[in-house]
């Protein structure tokens, strides 16, 4: 939106200002979850329109929203068709040499579509996690709960280590794991539990050293990748030295908890950066109302707690919330919904306000908390500034945006998101 800054007081409205001499956390980008259910659907439009679509998706020039972040399942998510690993085997059996590994074993359309993307924005950072073991290495022999084996921990170390080596071959860098998604879930399918202290012992007598020795260090690792109600869980795997050397931070959801668990843990380990990376959106939902809650909480909550990335779920379902896993969570709504129209939903608005303008290597600044206008703002690094403000109210409200000692009225209609952007000089 445009702005007319000007020196004098103009009138006794609110005021947000905006200081960029006062920096926090550099971002590093906005995006969604590609499971395989979205590869599926995005790959089976013609051409013409997949090619399109990738390019508003991954540009922000023109219609595009510059998508920069996208998070991947290793192995099967519950928005897959099937649950599968890379080295599934028969009943009985196990395969600690890994020489069944297989990379295309399931969601064969993931790695053709990735080189698609990458190919519109060679830029977009990728982070992966597993939602399960093969479940030959777990207690229970399922892809449903269940723990990870003892004796197996060095094998799934070298099986991720496997996957991360077979995606680099396909010209497919992946920036970032977390060890286990949803660690403390054991309903859906896939899922593993993996209490904390079993994620230190992973992490740092497994999983690290085999990124380290493997020559894959710059490949970072986070914990946890689950909700705001258990912060104790990422600050017990913190609290081991050894642990903590392999690790670059945490990731988080929000289906429970407060988002300002984020800073709680910021503060305690600073040095540790913040990943949001999951949040769905249901079909039993109102498109207004999940809009305005994601925007406060997802959006500038999370980054208003340090948070360098913000991921939503699902970037593709189609009519019926399809595909998923027959246990898997069959509401979520895609950013986009592909049927015979594609449609935009709340998630795509959701990430759009800030991934078109919020470019990785922003800083966010200092702008003033408002209970009644939530607000973010960031300094980019083509020297703009953003502002993104909410007015979730009943009513219009009007405002002004103070920055270097002038100010510029705004007005946002009830239930507006506004995304501002000036000259920083």
């Amino acid at each position: 939106m445009d702005l007319c800054f000007a020196a004098a007081d103009i009138n006794d409205f609110p005021v947000i200002t905006v200081d960029a001499e006062q920096k926090y956390q550099v971002m590093e980008g906005f995006g969604f979850s590609l499971t395989g259910g979205s590869a599926m659907l995005i790959s089976r439009l013609p051409a013409a329109d997949r090619s399109a679509l990738l390019r508003e998706l991954f540009l922000p020039d023109g219609n595009g929203i510059g998508i920069s972040f996208l998070r991947l399942s290793i192995g099967a998510s519950d928005l897959s068709e099937r649950s599968f690993s890379y080295d599934d085997r028969p009943d009985g059996h196990a395969d600690f040499e890994l020489v069944h590994f297989d990379i295309e074993a399931g969601d064969i359309e993931v790695i053709p579509l990735l080189r698609e993307i990458l190919a519109v924005n060679s830029t977009v950072r990728i982070i992966a996690t597993p939602w399960s073991a093969p479940p030959w290495m777990k207690t229970n022999q399922s892809f449903i709960g269940g723990k990870l084996r003892p004796d197996c921990y060095g094998v799934y170390a070298a099986y991720l280590v496997k996957y991360l080596k077979a995606m680099r071959e396909r010209g497919i860098t992946i920036h970032a794991i977390t060890p286990q998604n949803e660690p403390l879930n054991d309903k859906n399918e896939p899922s593993m539990v993996m209490e904390a202290c079993e994620q230190v012992e992973f992490i740092k007598n497994h999983l690290g050293p085999a990124l380290r020795n493997v020559g894959l260090p710059g490949v970072e690792l986070f914990c946890w990748d689950h909700n705001c109600d258990v912060k104790e869980y990422p600050l017990a795997v913190f609290a081991d030295a050894e642990a903590r050397r392999y690790l670059s931070g945490s990731a988080w959801h929000l289906y429970g908890g407060d988002i300002s668990a984020l800073a709680d843990v910021h503060q305690a380990y600073p040095e540790m950066k913040l990943y949001f990376t999951e949040q769905w959106v249901g079909a039993d939902g109102q498109f207004a109302g999940d809009l305005l809650w994601h925007i406060r909480h997802v959006l500038i909550g999370s980054i208003r707690n340090w948070s360098r990335i913000v991921l939503e779920w699902n970037l593709a379902s189609d009519p019926f919330c399809c595909p998923h896993t027959p246990g898997g969570e069959a509401r979520c709504v895609g950013a986009l919904t592909i049927g015979e129209e594609i449609g935009r939903n709340v998630a795509y608005y959701v990430i759009g306000h800030a991934s078109k303008f919020v470019r990785p290597g922003s800083s966010r600044i200092h702008s003033d908390a408002q209970a009644s206008l939530p607000n973010v703002a960031f300094l980019t690094p083509a020297g703009h500034i953003v502002l993104i403000a909410l007015n979730d109210g009943a009513e219009s409200r009007s405002f002004n945006i103070q920055f270097q000692g002038k100010k510029a009225t705004a007005i946002l209609p009830a239930g507006a998101i506004g995304t501002y952007v000036w000259p920083a000089v």
